[in-house]
Order: structure tokens, then C-alpha cells, then sequence
């Protein structure tokens, strides 16, 4: 082989990599932080995502081990620089690739992850951290971006912290001492003790969020953004929260995981039969001809044509309820054929 072809055929592998890298989830989506974020916002992330999803706080909750298994998979290769960089290039194709020449490793176990990053007991002292203010929105999903996926663009503006001029008290806490009050007499005191740091103040500030829509989420599930609500002085911020919730459709209602639609019908396509279409969310159309008599209000069931469930390639069901329209005058030549060919 050439040494042109050999180029060519290196190229091709390359863009085959990033093709898969950008086709699945990617471990920055999984960890909720930009591409390029520095580390300590990656171990941030981590660090929140992990206390959610840990097993102890979601026993038999087979979707959090499943999340919680992602999002050390995604930590541990994005903490590692050299595995961060791979990644970046190629994709999960190219951190494959590195593990079978011998440069991976042997990885960690989830747990082992966890317990080298929080230590034992830091879940509990986690939760002593003083936190901002959560910020809930309820966002409306269309029909269509929750059938197919999709991303909205939502201004956000919150209070940002800016240095000040002068000092404050901070790292404040409570010491212990004992004082004298008589001989051999002492009294157990508690004061507070406080360090100097730099001043600060809030400003509002704006900037756009885009909030991704899952293929198949369902009303008051959640799309969460960590640290990223209200701040606090020494502390750390809450999150924003957008609450999803199913904005109203034209033509099809959702009820969990099942599409609802009305049809009308003429009344005699209602006694011989007729041949139509419907246009899917995703403009694909169902087949919903009929060769027998369909009664008014009657309902028919098509199967695999709902809504997609979320984390699943599985769809509910397409139920359609079949209108007759009657006609609002009949002749007297019409009443006599209508009988004689009725009966």
C-alpha cells in the first residue's frame, strides 16, 4: 500500500472517531460542563453529580446506578489529561484504541472512584455546606422536541459576585474556651471567630442557557443545571431547574406515553370504508385506511405509534377517535334510496 493510501486510510479513521464521539452522549454533556472546562469545574460537577446518583441515597433505583455508573466513567476519563486529550480527538473509538495498545490502564472501580475523590464520610459533611437559593422554571416542551429531541435557548439572568472595596468577615465559626470565674470554679464560653477576606457585591448579569430536551421526558421531570441558581457568600450557589412540562398540540394530546388524535369522516366513508394518512410528529405518515364500517366515537389503537420512552427504544401506542359527520339535510329522493338500500 502506498504511502498516500496509508494517509488517506489514517484520515478516514480519524473522522470516523469524531463521528462516533459527537453521535452518542458525550462525557462533558454526561458531567453537564462545556468542552474545555477547566478541571476544577469538572471535579465540581463530579462531586455534585455523584452525591445525587450515589447508590446509598438511590437504593433500588436502576436509572441512578446507571447514571451514577456514567458519571464516573465520564470523571475518570476527563480527569485524566492524557485520556481527556485522547477523547477530545478521537472519541470513546480512540480511548479504545489507546487501552488495546497497552497506554490505558486498568481503570478504576465506580466505588473506588467515589471514596479517593469524597473519602467516607463525605457525603454527610456535604450536605453541611451552605447553599444559594434554587431556581425552578417551568419550561414548555413541544410535542415535537419531546417525540424527537431537541434544545431550547432560554435568557437567564442572576446575581453574579464581583470583588468590592474593603473588607468583610468571613470563614466565620464558633470556638470553645473556658474562663475563670472563681478559684477552681471555671465557666465553658463560646465565641465567635471570624477571618478578614476581600469585600464583595452582587450584580445581575444575562446570558442564555440551553436547556436540552430528552426524547421521551415526561411532565415534571428535570433538567438541572448545578450551581448555577443564586449564589451565597462563601458558600456555594444553588442550581437552576427547569421543570418540563408538554405544551399544548393542534392535533395530537399526550397522556403518558400514548398520542391521542381525532379524525373526522364523512358518513359514508364511515359505511364503505376509506384510505388515509396521518402526519407523525416527525412528519413520517401512519396508515390508518379502513375497508370495514367505522362507528362514530370508535377508537382504534396503532400500535408503536406514541411517544418514545425515555432511555428506551420503545414507543407507546397512537390512539385514534373517529368523528362521523352526518349530513345536516336529506331529500326525499335520498330518504327513499337510503331505505331502499338499507332496508
Amino acid at each position: 500500500m502506498t504511502r498516500r493510501r496509508l494517509n488517506l486510510l489514517f484520515v478516514l479513521c480519524i473522522l470516523a472517531y469524531a463521528l462516533i464521539a459527537i453521535a452518542g452522549k458525550s462525557y462533558y454533556d454526561i458531567l453537564q460542563v462545556p468542552r474545555g472546562a477547566p478541571d476544577e469545574q469538572i471535579k465540581r460537577a463530579y462531586r455534585k453529580l455523584a452525591l445525587k446518583y450515589h447508590p446509598d441515597k438511590n437504593q433500588g433505583n436502576d436509572e441512578a446506578n446507571k447514571k451514577f455508573a456514567e458519571i464516573n466513567n465520564a470523571y475518570e476519563v476527563l480527569s485524566d489529561s492524557n485520556k481527556r486529550s485522547i477523547y477530545d480527538r478521537y472519541g470513546e473509538e480512540g480511548l479504545k484504541q489507546h487501552a488495546a495498545s497497552g497506554g490505558g490502564g486498568g481503570g478504576m472501580n465506580m466505588q473506588d472512584i467515589f471514596r479517593s475523590f469524597f473519602g467516607e464520610d463525605q457525603m454527610e459533611e456535604e450536605e453541611k455546606i451552605v447553599k444559594g437559593d434554587d431556581v425552578i422554571v417551568e419550561l414548555e416542551a413541544t410535542l415535537e422536541d419531546l417525540y424527537m429531541g431537541g434544545s431550547l435557548k432560554v435568557w437567564r439572568e442572576k446575581n453574579i459576585l464581583k470583588p468590592a472595596p474593603g473588607k468583610r468577615r468571613c470563614n466565620c465559626r464558633n470556638e470553645v474556651y473556658h474562663k475563670q470565674i472563681g478559684p477552681g470554679m471555671f465557666q465553658q464560653m463560646t465565641e465567635q471567630v471570624c477571618e478578614q477576606c476581600p469585600n464583595v457585591k452582587y450584580e445581575r448579569e444575562g446570558y442564555f442557557v440551553t436547556v436540552d430536551i430528552e426524547k421521551g421526558m415526561q411532565d415534571g421531570q428535570e433538567v438541572v443545571f448545578y450551581e448555577d441558581g443564586e449564589p451565597i457568600i462563601d458558600g456555594e450557589a444553588g442550581d437552576l431547574r427547569f421543570g418540563i412540562r408538554t405544551a399544548p398540540h393542534d392535533r395530537f394530546r399526550r397522556e403518558g406515553n400514548d398520542l391521542h388524535t381525532t379524525l373526522t369522516i364523512t358518513l359514508v366513508q364511515a359505511l364503505v370504508g376509506f384510505e388515509k394518512t396521518i402526519k407523525h410528529l416527525d412528519d413520517h405518515l401512519v396508515d390508518i385506511s379502513s375497508k370495514g364500517i367505522t362507528k362514530p366515537k370508535e377508537v382504534r389503537k396503532f400500535k408503536g405509534e406514541g411517544m418514545p420512552l425515555h432511555f428506551s427504544t420503545k414507543k407507546g401506542d397512537l390512539y385514534v377517535t373517529f368523528e362521523v359527520l352526518f349530513p345536516t339535510s336529506l331529500t326525499k329522493d335520498q330518504k327513499t334510496k337510503i331505505e331502499a338500500i338499507l332496508g
